[in-house]
């Protein structure tokens, strides 16, 4: 199974992970599996969201994702952030989307380099 495909059954079922369709703990399962990926998942995320945005950011791709989800949340961190079940679904949903564009990416390498150009162009 590559990395698209798991994310797809993940998404797919995601209470057979443990999850319940709720943003936070989605994001950093998949934070958590990169991370046993050595970074291997996600390695040029962030970049690649720069770029999608068209603006360099500090912001921690958890934060993108549920900003451009909710964005008139207006997220500044995740303290006091109370999502409805409607929000946390469109949340989960995006970042399940995002995640699998992002791949798409990574894997061809000519997408990928370009991506990188247009990155080291902001």
């Amino acid at each position: 199974m590559n990395d698209a495909e798991f994310i797809e059954h993940v998404r797919d079922r995601q209470s057979m992970y443990g999850l319940i369709g709720t943003y936070h703990p989605t994001a950093t399962f998949i934070m958590g599996f990169d991370q046993a990926r050595v970074g291997g998942l996600l390695r040029g995320f962030h970049e690649w969201l720069a770029v999608r945005n068209g603006e360099l950011s500090s912001q921690h791709w958890m934060g993108k994702v549920l900003a451009e989800a909710l964005p008139d949340l207006g997220v500044r961190g995740f303290e006091n952030l109370h999502l409805d079940q409607e929000q946390e679904r469109q949340a989960v949903d995006r970042l399940f989307s995002l995640v699998l564009e992002f791949l798409a990416v990574r894997d061809d390498p000519r997408a990928l380099a370009s991506m990188y150009v247009q990155y080291h162009a902001l």
